[in-house]
């Protein structure tokens, strides 16, 4: 198991879901983690939750907008000194409407969030990075960053765009210490997806019916997925978009 002992990790969308379960993995790993989300009450009961509460600082931040952004980040330096991984997990959905529907509001806003939010947060994070010579970027993408019908247009096009900007930061940054790669989960058992909570999503209990795996993936195993792409045992594994879909994709076919 990947070592994290004396690390300081940044994890957002904290509060809840892949977020909640990053923090507990890294934290049990030995890392110090801040967990940042917009609702700074979730974001204190992921940490409440801890069974050493004392290695992880709740934080709130709302990642699209660059002020937000750059407080938190510099509220992580003043208490650790430095950051070695930024996990950008926090992400929205959007209605699943057809693009002619979409208002230029809900487009706004879900770029603003999935796709500005890891732009902002790797803007804000890699200059101390640069001065520590090492450090490593994970962004939340999707299997909607490869396919249509995961979302709808707004949420589609930032996850094609999440995965473009690993590949550009990579580019950019790998040659100088800082390794950048993407997540793309498929269904996942989040309180964003699961159905009860998402009148707006299509049926996904059909669809994960016809995908291989059969099954919804449990946040835990992305965290794991994380875990691993940002630790020494993944350093020379730079501009990856990991699949973690329980075969999704594979299928073939659209499983609406």
């Amino acid at each position: 198991m990947s070592n994290y002992s004396g690390k300081v990790v940044v994890i957002t969308g904290a509060g809840s879901g892949m977020g909640r379960a990053m923090v507990s993995e890294f934290v049990s790993r030995g890392a110090y983690v801040a967990a940042l989300d917009i609702n700074l009450a979730r974001a204190v009961e992921t940490v409440e939750k801890l069974n050493t509460p004392d290695r992880a600082y709740p934080l709130q931040a709302d990642v699209s907008d660059a002020g937000s952004v750059d407080s938190a980040v510099k509220a992580v330096i003043e208490r650790w000194e430095r950051i070695d991984l930024l996990c950008n997990n926090a992400g929205i959905l959007d209605g699943h409407a057809p693009a002619h529907e979409v208002s230029l509001e809900e487009w706004n806003r879900v770029l603003a969030v999935n796709l500005t939010g890891p732009f902002l947060m790797a803007r804000a994070v890699i200059p101390h990075m640069l001065s520590q010579g090492k450090g490593a970027i994970i962004n939340t993408s999707s299997t909607s960053g490869f396919s249509a019908a995961g979302g709808g247009s707004a949420y589609t096009a930032s996850k094609h765009g999440v995965i473009g900007l690993t590949r550009q930061l990579t580019f950019e940054y790998g040659a100088r210490g800082i390794r950048v790669n993407a997540i793309c989960p498929g269904a996942t058992a989040t309180p964003l997806a699961l159905p009860e909570h998402n009148a707006a999503s299509p049926d996904m209990d059909l669809a994960i019916s016809k995908v291989p795996a059969r099954r919804w993936c449990q946040p835990e195993e992305i965290a794991k997925l994380a875990a691993f792409l940002g630790s020494d045992d993944a350093d020379y594994v730079h501009g990856s978009a990991y699949v973690m879909d329980g075969g999704w994709l594979t299928a073939a076919r659209d499983p609406f």
